[in-house]
């Protein structure tokens, strides 16, 4: 199975994201947890969401030309020439497959949290934190550069860890579908959030870390694994004024026109 799937990685990954896109706009839907703004709902240039839609088309679009390689390709790389960890030393494979998703997993949130503490490369991440609601489109909100070097030290860390590409595979579905779903606008009723935060980044966990105070921001920095964020003290249950009324984004960035997608791309440069 997991050859064909090696086969028609692209097919396979673009079907889960299109189903998880569909699955949560429709929960979004009949059980939001907020109330959208109008810039969520109206066809005009700054409609959030249309935009938000066109910079991952336009991530997806730059990474095919300027990143040969994928993860997959780099994975399969590693096991032929015997390169990495794994390819070193000699552990089963199961052992090896939920190791190499669990470091892969916190190699991301160690450079979550490099994006939000280096001040270059704030500039580009910030992107996604000056969207002033929060739903399954904002998981999609990263500018290209940001993609790109995300890409290259995914690349970087497969080669060295020497992950099979069964295990990388899985990984990039879990943290695409993670993000999708730990960013939408779903209501879950506490008492399962309470249990699901326990092994996956629920949407009330992620949302804190959109909250416009920047202590909340540099909180919940986790996409797929929980854990990450409680073993290193970065973890905050609750933001200060509530999922209802808390406000989404940042104060710099707020006016309609920052949601316009030739807005979205400068905005690195701005000196805001």
């Amino acid at each position: 199975m997991f050859d064909s799937i090696i086969n028609d990685e692209g097919s396979w990954r673009l079907g889960i994201f299109v189903f998880m896109l569909l699955g949560l706009y429709l929960w979004e839907f009949l059980s939001p947890r907020r109330k959208q703004s109008k810039l969520s709902s109206v066809i005009k240039p700054n409609n959030r969401r249309i935009n938000n839609i066109a910079v991952v088309i336009i991530d997806t679009i730059l990474v095919r030309f300027l990143v040969p390689l994928l993860p997959v390709g780099v994975a399969l790389y590693a096991t032929e020439n015997s390169i990495g960890l794994f390819n070193i030393i000699d552990l089963p494979i199961w052992i090896v497959f939920p190791l190499s998703i669990l470091m892969l997993d916190f190699i991301i949130y160690v450079q979550h949290r490099i994006f939000h503490a280096v001040p270059m490369f704030w500039r580009l991440h910030r992107m996604h934190h000056t969207d002033v609601e929060f739903d399954f489109t904002t998981a999609i909100r990263f500018h290209p550069i940001e993609i790109i070097l995300s890409i290259l030290v995914k690349l970087i860390f497969v080669l060295l860890l020497g992950s099979p590409a069964e295990a990388v595979i899985v990984f990039e579905i879990l943290l695409s579908s993670a993000a999708l779903f730990n960013h939408s606008n779903i209501n879950i009723p506490k008492p399962i959030d309470k249990v699901l935060r326990l092994i996956i980044v629920t949407p009330d966990m992620h949302r804190v870390h959109h909250s416009v105070h920047r202590m909340e921001t540099d909180s919940n920095f986790g996409f797929n694994i929980p854990w990450w964020d409680r073993l290193f003290g970065t973890y905050i249950a609750q933001p200060r004024d509530g999922h209802l009324d808390m406000s989404i984004g940042i104060e710099k960035f707020r006016d309609e026109k920052d949601s316009r997608i030739d807005q979205l791309l400068l905005q690195p440069f701005k000196n805001q």
